[in-house]
C-alpha cells in the first residue's frame, strides 16, 4: 500500500483528499481555511487543535481577527504531506464540536 504515497500517486491523493475538505483552500504548498466562531469557540477550537497537532508533531498557524478565525497548514518551502491533510480534517472535525450546538451545550 505505501506506492500509493509515492510521486504523482501521492500528488493524485493529496488532491482528491482535499477535495473533500469544503471551505479549505489551497495556497502553494499551504492549505488555508477561514472560520466565523466567536471568542469561546476560538478557544475551545484552539485546544482541540493543539492536541491532534502535537500528536501528529505538526504546527498549524492559527490567528484570530475580529469574528473570525484563520487557520494555515503546510510550510511554503516544502510540499503538503499526508498528516497536513490529515490535520486539515481533524480540524474539521474539532470546528463541527465547538461550532455546532451538542448535548449539554446551549443552541
Amino acid at each position: 500500500m505505501r506506492a500509493l504515497f509515492g510521486g504523482r500517486a501521492k500528488h493524485d491523493y493529496l488532491s482528491d483528499a482535499l477535495t473533500l475538505l469544503n471551505g479549505w483552500t489551497r495556497e502553494g504548498e499551504q492549505i488555508r481555511r477561514t472560520l466565523v466562531i466567536d471568542d469561546t469557540q476560538h478557544a475551545a477550537l484552539t485546544e482541540r487543535v493543539k492536541v491532534v497537532a502535537d500528536a501528529l508533531h505538526l504546527r498549524p498557524e492559527i490567528s484570530r481577527r475580529a469574528d473570525h478565525t484563520q487557520i494555515r497548514v503546510g510550510h511554503s518551502n516544502s510540499p503538503l504531506s499526508e498528516g497536513e491533510v490529515l490535520l486539515a480534517a481533524r480540524i474539521e472535525d474539532a470546528y463541527r464540536a465547538v461550532a455546532e450546538p451538542g448535548e449539554g451545550r446551549p443552541a
